[in-house]
């Protein structure tokens, strides 16, 4: 979601067609970093929050499943890339996690891999069966829940002892490593039902909700010097600003999750605490949605000012993506469980604005993509003074 912080090579020969930006074709492979995986995540969103909507147009499910599969085709084809890349280039592949900003990203393969899985058993179910999509299920979140946990860990344990951070460096992908145990916490609560009753469905229970607050801990960490770096030096260069966005996703993913582990802990927890677990998923998730809601306002103001002066495109766009498709799953979430309209009005309004924002941003990285600039290493451009600030 932010490009590979490299200098910038100049191209010494331009030709026509397809990667003519790059002095070589199998540059495509040469810096390739885990920021790619965002869009996957993106595209796998779309499709899951479809199928979470509290109403349905006729032909929702089946775009909604075949957004589902482009999503999977996309993460073969990057988890095939990111093998040569790492095979070829294992120095620039180690090196990501070294950087004190690609070294955030690597939170977005595990994201990736679930929210794939998740769309398996949601969607993939119509076309692939039941029981190939719970394996394929059960596979991605197992492999997602393993490396989200080691990011959640080793990013952080990074930042302390090995990146040089300065005091503005805060920005909205520090979240990226530490929001992967909420997703797990959310698509889990799917996975809790296809277990044998007993000590099995409350392991994964108990489980999901420590990984809730493994997430959420991190991220009640994290806002506070986001929120301070922006306050005292402003937003930074134009291609950052979409990273704003991120707050979005432990946020909405954070509501979905209590309310979908509502779901099976009335039958799993005894007495009284499966009714606890519903009065969690209620109050704090209208809590918790209220300040997303804030927080949308806020990223989008920053967006459009930000735009008036010219926003470039970058990878960071797919900011705009995962982050508001939580906030979709969350409501519709909220919506399932109080049946009030503002959540469906809501929902709705927020899933049109998620598919016309993965459109725009799938359409400039496959056109950017086709040229070759995308694979290209770019020099990061410098945070302006707060007196520069974008005005």
């Amino acid at each position: 979601m932010t490009s590979t912080p490299l200098t910038e090579e100049p191209v010494t020969a331009r030709r026509s067609g397809p990667l003519r930006e790059l002095d070589h074709p199998a540059q495509v492979f040469a810096w390739l970093g885990p920021n790619w995986f965002a869009s996957v995540m993106g595209t796998g969103i779309v499709a899951n929050a479809a199928a979470t909507l509290p109403v349905w147009l006729p032909g929702t499910r089946v775009a909604a499943t075949v957004v589902w599969a482009l999503g999977a085709l996309l993460l073969l084809a990057l988890t095939a890339a990111w093998v040569v890349h790492w095979l070829r280039h294992p120095a620039t592949a180690r090196g990501h996690a070294r950087d004190p900003v690609m070294a955030q990203f690597w939170g977005a393969p595990p994201m990736a891999l679930m929210t794939v899985g998740a769309g398996a058993l949601l969607l993939g179910r119509d076309w692939i069966g039941l029981g190939p999509a719970l394996t394929a299920d059960w596979v991605l979140w197992t492999a997602g829940t393993v490396l989200g946990l080691v990011t959640t860990a080793w990013i952080p344990y990074l930042m302390m002892t090995t990146h040089d951070i300065a005091r503005d460096a805060a920005f909205g992908g520090w979240l990226m490593p530490v929001v992967p145990p909420m997703v797990s916490a959310a698509n889990g609560a799917l996975l809790v039902e296809h277990l044998p009753p007993g000590q099995p469905r409350l392991t994964m229970l108990l489980g999901c909700y420590a990984m809730f607050g493994i997430s959420l801990f991190a991220t009640l960490f994290v806002v506070p010097q986001l929120w301070q770096r922006l306050v005292h030096h402003k937003t930074g260069a134009a291609e950052g600003v979409p990273t704003v966005w991120i707050v979005l996703g432990p946020l909405g993913q954070s509501v979905t999750a209590a309310n979908l582990l509502a779901r099976p802990a009335g039958d799993v927890l005894p007495a009284p605490y499966g009714g606890a677990a519903e009065a969690l998923g209620l109050f704090y998730g209208v809590s918790a949605w209220g300040f997303a809601v804030v927080w949308l306002v806020l990223a989008a103001a920053l967006t459009l000012r930000t735009v008036r002066v010219g926003m470039p495109f970058a990878l960071t766009w797919w900011s705009f993506t995962f982050p508001v498709g939580t906030v979709v799953t969350g409501t519709s979430a909220l919506a399932a469980r109080t049946g009030a309209a503002l959540f469906v009005v809501v929902a709705v309004a927020l899933y049109l604005l998620l598919v016309l924002a993965w459109l725009t941003v799938a359409v400039r990285t496959a056109r950017a993509g086709y040229r070759g600039g995308l694979f290209r290493p770019v020099r990061r451009a410098p945070s302006p003074s707060p007196s520069g600030a974008v005005a």
